[in-house]
């Protein structure tokens, strides 16, 4: 007997036996609260701990709740994909089912054809991301308040003097100090204006008439005399000119409304537990009790 209580086989089937018994057990376990989701202390640790060792800092609350917020979703599309027999003959792992999940909804979401009404009333909702800026087209010369010092309002007063003679003849490249920038800029958008000079540059350029140097405007670098010789107003483009832009836009903005709305209809059928660990705060105030 003892002989045969030593043997490493009897010991292999003992324990195959043991990890089959604990496995049927928490198969019958889960399979008696179907729809019950758990996400417990431990699962949460180790979602902190891998976001901690991909971006090499512990994870902010917010980006915590949008990581268990993302398990429940993962485990809710895995269920469904499961249960719609969507994992047969496929090994690939969660994501990949919840991929399929939303494949699935993704589908429905393309059956839709919009209609130009629909398209117009998008177009008109997104303004900001359709539209064309207003333009400029303008000329610079450039004043560095640190070389002029004090005389920098009577040294500006010269060069403005000297441009306007000059006129929309003036050699801009040969006038004013070293800048970065270019001296002449060609239909330069708004928001590229805001971009490479400031927002109060783009202000005051906005404000100024045509044909004439003025100035000085100011910018984050110092200060600068001004001819804009063109300004194309902004407008919001006819339907027919962005069409598929807008008809790309509104299908996307479409299929994440329908993913979402998928979802939460799944989401549903799923009592959802949240086992949070204690803060640090929530533990000094049990001590103290």
């Amino acid at each position: 007997m003892k002989r045969i209580l030593r043997e490493p086989l009897l010991h292999f089937l003992l324990l195959g036996i043991a990890i089959f018994a604990a496995y049927g057990f928490v198969s019958k376990r889960d399979s008696n609260e179907p729809g019950k989701i758990v996400i417990s202390e431990g699962q949460i640790a180790a979602m902190a701990e891998g976001f901690a060792r991909t971006w090499r800092r512990p994870p902010t609350s917010d980006e915590l709740e949008g990581l268990i917020k993302d398990r429940v979703q993962e485990e809710v599309y895995c269920r469904e994909a499961m249960a719609l027999g969507l994992d047969k003959e496929d090994t690939v792992i969660r994501r990949r089912l919840r991929q399929k999940m939303e494949f699935v909804s993704d589908d429905i979401a393309a059956l839709a054809e919009p209609s130009d009404e629909e398209l117009s009333t998008y177009l008109k909702a997104h303004a900001d991301t359709f539209g064309v800026q207003r333009q400029f087209t303008f000329s610079q010369v450039y004043l560095n308040p640190e070389r002029h010092g004090e005389n920098l309002a009577r040294d500006t007063a010269q060069l403005l003097t000297q441009l306007r003679q000059a006129g929309d003849r003036a050699d801009v490249s040969e006038l004013g100090d070293s800048f970065l920038l270019e001296h002449k800029f060609q239909s330069l958008p708004a928001s590229e204006v805001v971009k490479q000079f400031g927002e109060k540059f783009a202000a005051q350029l906005a404000e100024l008439s045509l044909g004439q140097w003025q100035g000085p405007l100011e910018s984050g670098y110092g200060v600068h005399l001004v001819l804009v010789s063109e300004r194309t107003e902004g407008r919001l483009p006819a339907l027919a000119e962005v069409r598929d832009a807008v008809r790309r836009e509104w299908a996307n903005t479409r299929r994440l409304e329908s993913n979402e709305k998928f979802y939460r209809e799944l989401l549903k059928r799923y009592a959802v537990t949240i086992e949070r660990p204690e803060t640090p705060e929530e533990k000094r105030v049990a001590v103290a009790k």
